[in-house]
Formats: C-alpha cells, sequence, structure tokens
C-alpha cells in the first residue's frame, strides 16, 4: 500500500475552460457529472453532500491531469457524441478515433427494485462496448479525497483497485486489466469491459453478466418511473427530462431534496457568488413536491413529508432555519478551502452554507405548503390526519409572530433585514393553508383561528407591500423597490390573476427587471454588489404571470427563450448572462427544472385539443 501524500498545488498543469454543458446521473444517493467527453468531473460519496471525489470541475488543470476525475479516452480520438437513453437517467457516449474505430460508452449509477426493494448502491457503472474498428481506450481513475487535498493510497487485488482516503475508500472492480489502469496505458476494447466504482465490498458476481444485468434494470426503472408521469401535451421531452432532473436530486434515504450537487459555481463570473448548494432549503423542497405532484409523482412529495415532520418535530415548536442537512441535522458552518482553486480558478470554493443561521420568515409557509397536498390527494396511501395538523400549527403560529418582522428574504441577503413583501404572504399561505385543511378535517374552531389569522397578516400586507403611489407591489413594507418574488402572488392565491394590483406589478416587474431578454430576480446592489446575471426560475415566474394576466404569446415567446438556453442535455444552472446566453451558478439547478415544469404545464394545449 502507498500512503496518502499531498496532491499538487492548484492549478498545476495549466487552466482549462470549463462549462457546465454536463449531464447528471445519479439514484437518489449519488450523482455525478459527465463531461462531452465521457470525463466524470464532480460526483461526491457516500452521499450527495459528502467529499467530492471527483472534483475536477473546481480544479484549473486539464481534465486528462486534474485531481479528482475519472476519464476514459479513446486513442486519436477524433470525435464525441451524447445523449441519454430515451426516458432514462443512464447516459450513453460514443467516442470516435481516426480509423473510425468507434466505442460506447454506458454510465449510470444503479436504480431498480429488487426482491421488493429499492436498490441504489452507493456505486457509478461504467461499461465500455467496442462499436466499430479497433480502437484502444485510455482509462484514468484519479479520485481525490479532502477536497483535492490528498491522493489516496491504493492497493490491488485479483480483479479490484482500492483507493483508500483518511475517512472512506473506493473499490473499482473490473475484468480490464488492472496494469492498463493502474498505468493509465492504452488497451484494446475487444468486445465489452465494465467498471464498477464504489463501495469498499467485493462484487462475487461474474462483473460483465451483472454490469449488464444493472444496466438493464435501470433503463427499465426509469422507463416505467416516466410511463407514471401525466405530463402536458406540448414539450413532453423538456417535461420528462426536467423530472428525472428532480428526482435525482431527491435524497431517498431521508427524503431531503438538495437544491443542485455541487458547491461553489459562481453566480457570475469573479463575483464572489460562490455558494454550497448540496443541502435541502425548505422552500426549494415545497417547488420540488408541488412541481412532482403536478405531474402525478407523488412518492417523492410523502418522503419529504416525514423529512420535513422530522426537522419540526426537533424544533419543537421553536423557529425554523431555512436550509439543514440532507440527514436533518441544522448546523451547517461555512468556510472556505485553499485546496482548489474553483471553477475556471474562480474561488472561493465553499463548504457548508451560512444560511442556516439566517431568519427567514417564508419557510413557515413553506413547510406548510408542502405539507397541505396530503390532506386533499386521494392517490396518497397515507392522507393527512388531526394529529399531523397538530405538528403543523407550531409552523403557523410562528407565521403569525413573524409576519411584520424583518428578515433576509428568500434572496439571503447577508448583510440587511427588512420586512419582504414575500415573506408576509408566505406567512398568510400558512395560516390560510391551515384553515383550509381545518375545513377538511372537521375543525371548525381552528378553522375560524387560522382564517382570522389570514386576515390579518392580508390586511398588513395590503396596507405595507403595495405602494399606491407606484402602483405595484414592492419587495419591502414601505419599500420602492420590485423584486421577482411579486410573481407569485397569484400562484399562491393570496390576489386573483386578475386583479388590477397584480396585473400592474406583472407589468412593471416586466419593465424594470428585465435584462437581454432574461428576469433578473433584483437590480439593487446588495452584499456583493449589483447583480449580473439573470436568474433563472425568475423568467419562468415571469412567463406563469404573463400567461396568467391574458398575454400568453408573450409568455410562450419566452418560454421558447429559455427552453434554448438549456445545455445539450436539457439542463438548466441556476443563472443566465443575459449578454452570452452562458450559464452560471451551481448545477443542476433544481428551482430552473421546476420553473420549466411549471411553465410547460400552464402554457401547454390540453390533450383533448391536440388531435
Amino acid at each position: 500500500m502507498t500512503a496518502p501524500h499531498e496532491l499538487p498545488p492548484p492549478g498545476a498543469g495549466g487552466a482549462a475552460m470549463r462549462t457546465l454543458d454536463l449531464a447528471l446521473i445519479g439514484n437518489g444517493r449519488i450523482g455525478a457529472l459527465v463531461d462531452a467527453d465521457a470525463s466524470i468531473v464532480w460526483a461526491c460519496f457516500p452521499r450527495f453532500d459528502g467529499d467530492p471525489l471527483f472534483c475536477a470541475l473546481l480544479d484549473t488543470a486539464p481534465t486528462a491531469s486534474a485531481r479528482g476525475v475519472w476519464t476514459i479516452e479513446v486513442v486519436d480520438g477524433v470525435g464525441a457524441e451524447q445523449s441519454y437513453a430515451d426516458n432514462t437517467a443512464v447516459l450513453v457516449t460514443r467516442l470516435t478515433d481516426r480509423a473510425g474505430g468507434t466505442v460506447e460508452i454506458i454510465d449510470f449509477a444503479p436504480r431498480f427494485l429488487h426482491h421488493g426493494r429499492l436498490h441504489q448502491p452507493t456505486t457509478i457503472v461504467r461499461r465500455v462496448r467496442r462499436i466499430a474498428g479497433s480502437p484502444r481506450v485510455v482509462v484514468r481513475l484519479r479520485p481525490s479525497f479532502e477536497y483535492g487535498r490528498t491522493a489516496p493510497a491504493v492497493t490491488t487485488g485479483s480483479h479490484h483497485v482500492r483507493y483508500v482516503g483518511p475517512d472512506f475508500a473506493l473499490r473499482l472492480t473490473t475484468d480490464a486489466s488492472l496494469t492498463a489502469i493502474l498505468e493509465e496505458r492504452p488497451f484494446f476494447v475487444d468486445d465489452a469491459v465494465t467498471l464498477m466504482l464504489g463501495s469498499d465490498e467485493p462484487v462475487a458476481e461474474q462483473l460483465s453478466g451483472l454490469g449488464r444485468q444493472f444496466e438493464e434494470a435501470t433503463l427499465a426503472y426509469w422507463r416505467n418511473w416516466v410511463r407514471t408521469l401525466a405530463i402536458p401535451y406540448e414539450w413532453q421531452q423538456a417535461v420528462i427530462r426536467a423530472a428525472i432532473t428532480l428526482k435525482l436530486n431527491a435524497f431517498d434515504d431521508t427524503g431531503a431534496i438538495v437544491a443542485a450537487m455541487t458547491t461553489s459555481i459562481p453566480e457570475a463570473a469573479d463575483s464572489g457568488r460562490n455558494w454550497d448548494y448540496r443541502f435541502c432549503w425548505l422552500r426549494d423542497g415545497y417547488f420540488v413536491v408541488n412541481a412532482l405532484n403536478r405531474l402525478g409523482a407523488t412518492a417523492t412529495m410523502e418522503r419529504y413529508l416525514h423529512y420535513l415532520v422530522g426537522i419540526g418535530a426537533a424544533a419543537s415548536g421553536g423557529p425554523l432555519q431555512p436550509v439543514y442537512r440532507i440527514s436533518g441535522s441544522g448546523e451547517l458552518p461555512e468556510r472556505v478551502l485553499p485546496s482548489l482553486p474553483g471553477y475556471r480558478g474562480m474561488g472561493p470554493v465553499r463548504v457548508g452554507n451560512d444560511a442556516w443561521r439566517q431568519v427567514q420568515h417564508d419557510v413557515y409557509g413553506a413547510a406548510v405548503l408542502a405539507a397541505t397536498h396530503v390532506f386533499f390527494d386521494a392517490r396518497l396511501t397515507h392522507g393527512g390526519d388531526v394529529a399531523l395538523f397538530e405538528r403543523l400549527e407550531p409552523a403557523g403560529q410562528r407565521a403569525v409572530a413573524v409576519h411584520d418582522q424583518p428578515d433576509a428574504g428568500l434572496w439571503e441577503l447577508r448583510g440587511s433585514a427588512r420586512v419582504h413583501t414575500f415573506s408576509s404572504v408566505m406567512c398568510w399561505a400558512a395560516c390560510d393553508r391551515l384553515a383550509r385543511i381545518a375545513d377538511r378535517l372537521g375543525l371548525p374552531a381552528r378553522a375560524q383561528h387560522w382564517r382570522a389569522e389570514a386576515d390579518r397578516i392580508r390586511a398588513f400586507v395590503d396596507a405595507h407591500g403595495w405602494n399606491a403611489e407606484l402602483g405595484t407591489f414592492v419587495a419591502t413594507a414601505g419599500g420602492r423597490e420590485l423584486d421577482a418574488s411579486l410573481l407569485l402572488l397569484a400562484e399562491l392565491n393570496f390576489v386573483a390573476a386578475d386583479d388590477p394590483r397584480f396585473v400592474a406589478t406583472v407589468n412593471a416587474i416586466e419593465r424594470d427587471l428585465e435584462r437581454g431578454g432574461f428576469l433578473f430576480r433584483y437590480i439593487e446592489q446588495d452584499d456583493f454588489g449589483v447583480p449580473r446575471n439573470a436568474f433563472v426560475v425568475c423568467s419562468f415566474w415571469l412567463v406563469d404571470a404573463l400567461a396568467a394576466i391574458g398575454r400568453r404569446d408573450d409568455a410562450r415567446a419566452l418560454f421558447e427563450r429559455m427552453l434554448a438556453r438549456r445545455n445539450r442535455h436539457g439542463l438548466l444552472a441556476e443563472h443566465i448572462d443575459p449578454a452570452t446566453g452562458e450559464a452560471w451558478g451551481n448545477f443542476v439547478q433544481t428551482y430552473s427544472m421546476v420553473g420549466l415544469i411549471n411553465s410547460a404545464i400552464r402554457l401547454s394545449m390540453p390533450w383533448d385539443d391536440a388531435f
């Protein structure tokens, strides 16, 4: 065994221009990002918020020499084609050499039902098949540990290689030459080879047969899941890919849903707006389960509710944090790591997120809204009952107490606290939905109580969130600025879509916050200066609002513009550069994929009108 050693300093080997033209594979336990040349450049083990043993996305060295990378290269390669297998999370890449030799690489994380249980090991499978000619490939498997700081100790067995770090070990089991892999030497692919990387556990079965079995079962799982979706008639492939992507961001073991798979992809070039998104924001979780529920995918919502109830129980009626670890733990101390230079060298690289310390009052509405479905959806195995309602009431009580108090807002401003209109409206939503739930359960006294509290919060918003001089709702109580969250007022049923106040607000936001065809969340200077890139989901919110107020042609035009900004695999990051259309921010962003789904459902022609 060789001892762990310090890796080369950040950026050694030269700079590389990384992009977010990446594909996501995963299985609800781990996720990995694969670039256009079939290199795995990001994957955390043993779960979404773990150590990124593949972290080349945040290194500046060329991919072939970066730390934390897994490449499969064709010698004398001249071309690459890549796409998902239809309606699955299985990625297919074809690499071709100068002589026409071609290999096909099948990348996936196994996910399927086995003996009545979901089988989702902490494993990435890569199957390399010869398609034509006599191709030779080079496999460069270089995991790193402690966020790129140390290389693993390496040991070998008869058919495996172990990569041992301080706290975790990976085992590669393969039927390829171990010498060729360890020495990164080219070898011919005569038929097919299988590479299975995961937890340090022996694989007893014959590998090629097991790899083929896992591939077929995983393909079947995803296709069967997609068949259960109630998708709109138009933009079907876009919605299916978005739905699969949201599913991949749900951590099945606890029910948590991460905002994105990555950390520290900057919101704009050299902006310092580099955050760790590998955690569960209660607000984001609500939007995700709401979108999946609209498509008929209810299991994710049920698991998320268990996660949410556990967090509420731990809070014991006290304040809720905006964000939690996927385990349910509330502590996410933020620190800067010097071991990686960052995306395109644009550090800092941050681990953890100090948003957990912030006060964000909209979280109470998000918690109640997420749970409301189970009281009204007859498809669910276990509907909501009085006991669950009583566990939700403390969130309503907190909403009443804080609806007119300053907070950081949904945009998580770090340098100021104000009374945000959206936060107040979400507090109203908590009380409004509790009143509706109480009615559903036959609890008239509780329904009357919560309706009175909702009316009181509504009166506050009407008095302080509406600016009569400007003729619009505004971002903060008594303020004059706009922000894109006001586009959600009709979606939340706080106002009717034809309310003249809402129509005026939509038109004002479109006029003031649109730049280069995309919508900014706000345009005022914040802790890091004036925002330079558009926040993707805000444009989808505008799509929905335009459609709601009767401007469907404008809504469709904007929606098509947003679809054109997806990468080759139909995926979206958090931000768009309005000048270039380039993607920025953590990837894949669940908020963005939720926006796509909701807008497609709203705009699509009905199935009955399609034939």
